[in-house]
């Protein structure tokens, strides 16, 4: 009977739409131009020139905007030109924002747990003006310290208004800053540090007692800088002797105090970074940035995006040891934008430390301009999912008909306002409300969560592309360009070369798109990497006077000129009956399957099928427990869940439905899995610090089970 109640009320719900469609349509037609819309997005976005029977050079269309135009007039060729320049214009706006943490209280949860949770108050503001003297002060006191220009100092940190003021601070001393991931091991923190001959660390008060076992490894560094917790007393005693500790306040103090007799300002060729990746194929590696390779992806930037200083709020979060975030975060000082800062742990209502019934981050501070990786959306994806998914039937069918129209009429280039105001506005508000524009880079971004994001949270949502060696820098989507699943046209500071591969069998004369291995040149490609000439000389190289690096990375140059990002090199796996799996194009697909959190693909050569390794969504796996009538799924432990027969079945056959539904050939979607119960996190070395997964280490920690499969 309800489901028959449900049919007529969503067949009263189109005949509804429909006539509203004949009724309105010549209204929003007039009013929206959609015709335009479509027509920008299918504009040619490149110039494409064969230079020889292998490579194809790709040129971006697009030119230059005025704050890029800006940069080369005024010879604003350092990060320190680019701040001082932006203090100068935007001096008593609003710069750097940190919310007030008031107090931490414990909650009761429904199963009488126990946990900690913020109060918090609103967001603090300095403006341009107020950091510029606190990033003055701190590079004197580094000067008084005994640090010396051109020797390298490391920001072993959180992101947050510190971190800015502190690397401000070093640009300019003409101090190479090293950045390392707050997440990675003791081991991986030592080798950066001495590789780097650091003797000056910049902390913060939760990742300061690391340094117990780190200054046991690390024998060069003499001075730990902690940034201070808002609520808690930083405990200073029991590290190695010799060591000093001092506090950002009172380095703050000390460089108020004492006057640099010596300008020690940076000149466009000095490295300003030395940023380590986040090392998913071995030991982190070092990769030099100079302030002429962060210049040029500033500029590139700012031609990509358009940003309004007087109306616009940055949300920064991800970690600024990656050169994405940190690009992004120069960019907004650049053109006058504020940066509020927040952390996963905060950034929306129901934020694991946010006191029930009180607002997250976003809700206080409404940003309009965010970046995002696609771990990010995905987990959105996957919460908006779930939300749907554990209401009505009316709700999942009112819900499934409003995602449907809107896409339907977005893709012909309109607008739904009315849509906008009554349904999607709740999901948008989970992010504050006003969130016009997402700039997404890290790693492919799926179609499905693309799509998602951009009916419910966000209309504009640009996928980039770019490396730490290409200062993340290198392609973006169009903001016209109305598709999924591709990252644009090169930037307007780089050029593209599409390499012909012919042991992945990817050529530049396949049909109907040209395909292959994509290198990138121009003045934001790294010298190198740190004291690694042999991987230095392996990687990157010079052509017709311009640097170039090998990516690594397969594109397929479309028609109008884009690049979509097909495979990698490394992940490219051949079959036992000869065909190629490109195992990160798989786990790409497979990680929006809602039992998913974390997915592996294995392929092993001498067999026909792939296998997968799988973190579950717990909450999904249970319910899929409950339907299939597993008995006592509430009494028994999650554990013996992941080794039922039955539950392993149906999660197969999710998958394999999954990845029909996303287009996988047979042969790549896994004919086996196993349920891993250990969550993959940075901490026991399963994935880098940027989350990207570590096969080699996920492979040798489940390598008995995966033999055990592949007997069978």
């Amino acid at each position: 009977m309800w489901r028959m109640e449900n049919a007529y009320l969503l067949s009263a719900f189109k005949t509804i739409s429909f006539i509203y469609d004949v009724i309105t349509y010549p209204v929003y037609l007039i009013l929206q131009h959609p015709w335009n819309k479509k027509h920008k997005s299918k504009q040619m976005k490149s110039d494409i020139t064969k230079f020889d029977d292998h490579t194809i050079i790709i040129k971006t269309l697009s030119k230059p905007t005025s704050n890029h135009l800006t940069l080369v007039k005024d010879k604003i060729d350092t990060l320190q030109k680019v701040f001082q320049y932006a203090v100068h214009k935007y001096s008593d706006s609003y710069c750097l924002g940190t919310r007030d943490v008031l107090a931490e209280e414990d909650e009761v949860q429904r199963n009488g747990r126990i946990f900690k949770k913020y109060v918090m108050g609103d967001y603090r503001w300095m403006t341009f003006t107020e950091v510029d003297e606190a990033s003055d002060n701190f590079g004197n006191a580094l000067i008084s310290l005994g640090q010396k220009p051109k020797e390298n100092i490391a920001i072993f940190a959180e992101t947050r208004a510190e971190w800015m003021i502190s690397v401000q601070g070093c640009f300019k001393q003409n101090i190479p800053v090293v950045t390392l991931y707050a997440t990675l091991g003791e081991e991986a923190i030592a080798h950066g540090l001495n590789e780097t001959e650091v003797t000056i660390v910049i902390t913060s008060h939760d990742l300061l007692p690391k340094f117990k076992k780190i200054l046991q490894l690390t024998p060069r560094i003499k001075t730990l800088i902690y940034m201070e917790d808002q609520l808690a007393m930083t405990n200073t005693s029991g590290y190695k002797e010799g060591v000093e500790i001092l506090s950002f306040k009172s380095i703050l103090k000390k460089g108020s105090e004492y006057t640099v007799t010596e300008n020690h300002l940076p000149i466009k060729s000095d490295i300003a970074i030395v940023m380590y990746t986040s090392g998913s194929t071995g030991a982190p590696k070092g990769v030099n940035l100079s302030h002429t390779n962060l210049i040029s992806t500033l500029k590139a930037f700012t031609d990509a995006i358009v940003i309004d200083y007087k109306k616009d709020v940055f949300m920064g979060y991800l970690p600024l040891a990656h050169v994405f975030e940190l690009l992004g975060e120069l960019a907004c000082l650049l053109c006058g934008i504020r940066i509020g800062y927040s952390t996963p742990l905060t950034m929306i209502d129901t934020s694991s430390k946010i006191k029930r019934g009180t607002k997250g981050d976003a809700a206080v501070l409404r940003p309009t301009v965010m970046t995002a990786v696609p771990l990010i959306l995905d987990r959105i994806y996957k919460g908006i999912n779930e939300k749907v998914s554990s209401g009505t039937t009316l709700q999942k069918t009112l819900f499934k008909f409003a995602f449907d129209y809107k896409r339907k009429w977005m893709e012909c280039g309109f607008q739904t306002p009315l849509l906008n105001m009554f349904v999607f506005k709740k999901t948008s508000a989970l992010l504050g409300g006003r969130i016009r524009f997402i700039l997404c880079g890290g790693a492919p971004l799926s179609p499905e969560t693309h799509t998602l994001i951009k009916i419910c949270l966000c209309e504009v949502v640009q996928q980039g592309y770019g490396l730490t060696e290409t200062s993340s820098c290198g392609s973006a989507m169009s903001r016209d360009d109305m598709t999924t699943g591709r990252v644009g046209a090169p930037l307007t500071v780089n050029d593209f070369m599409l390499v012909s591969w012919e042991e992945g069998s990817y050529r530049i004369t396949d049909k109907p798109y040209p395909r292959g291995e994509l290198i990138i040149g121009g003045d934001n490609i790294s010298p190198g990497y740190y004291k690694n000439p042999e991987k230095t000389k392996e990687e990157f190289f010079e052509k017709d006077g311009k640097w170039w690096f090998k990516t690594g990375d397969i594109g397929q140059l479309e028609a109008d000129g884009a690049i979509k990002i097909i495979d990698r090199k490394k992940d490219l796996v051949k079959l036992q009956g000869g065909e190629y799996v490109s195992l990160g194009k798989v786990e790409s697909q497979l990680k929006t399957c809602p039992v998913v959190d974390n997915i592996c693909v294995y392929g092993n050569p001498f067999h026909m099928y792939t296998i997968a390794l799988v973190v579950p969504n717990r909450h999904h796996l249970k319910d899929m427990a409950k339907k299939l009538n597993i008995e006592n799924v509430n009494e028994i432990s999650i554990e013996e869940l992941f080794v039922n027969k039955i539950l392993k079945k149906a999660v197969v056959d999710e998958l394999a439905a999954h990845g029909r539904k996303n287009k996988l050939e047979r042969f790549e979607i896994p004919t086996e899995i196993i349920i891993c119960d250990d969550v993959w996190t940075p901490d026991n070395n399963l994935v880098t610090a940027a989350f990207k997964i570590k096969r080699r280490e996920i492979y040798d920690k489940y390598k008995t089970q995966i033999d055990n499969l592949y007997q069978y």
